[in-house]
């Protein structure tokens, strides 16, 4: 991958975790009550809600973002690649429980498996080590 597939990859993880950070953080009921948004409610299927439980959720994906960033400004491809170690982590082990603990709607379903398959596999993409004419370049600089 180049320096900008990388770049868009991270700008994308940035703004999944802007928008379930920030939701989060900042409106804790809100993204309990209302989240993914759409006119769906994910969140309050599985169980009570949990200002603590979800800060920490928005502080996480904050914090995602904010290494998402960092790659997005730096000139290697060192920061991008830890970023999607962080997202792939994350997302897979957050596919894997939602896959397992399936609730609502088939189409509350089908909106959870395909956001969190997007989520993790971007991570995954930013694994993959740069293309051979940016690594050279890389190197030169």
């Amino acid at each position: 991958m180049n320096n900008s597939y990388r770049r868009t990859v991270l700008a994308l993880t940035v703004a999944v975790g802007l928008y379930v950070g920030l939701w989060a953080q900042f409106f804790p009921h809100g993204f309990y009550t209302s989240f993914p948004g759409f006119g769906l409610s994910w969140i309050n299927l599985d169980g009570a809600n949990n200002e603590h439980l979800i800060r920490d959720v928005g502080s996480l994906y904050l914090a995602l973002t904010a290494i998402s960033i960092a790659g997005i400004a730096s000139r290697t491809v060192a920061i991008g690649r830890v970023a999607g170690l962080g997202w792939t982590v994350f997302g897979v082990l957050h596919f894997g429980y939602h896959i397992s603990h399936m609730v609502g709607t088939s189409t509350d379903a089908a909106g959870t498996v395909l956001s969190l398959g997007i989520s993790a596999i971007l991570g995954i993409l930013l694994l993959f080590p740069a293309s051979k004419s940016t690594s050279i370049r890389e190197h030169q600089q």
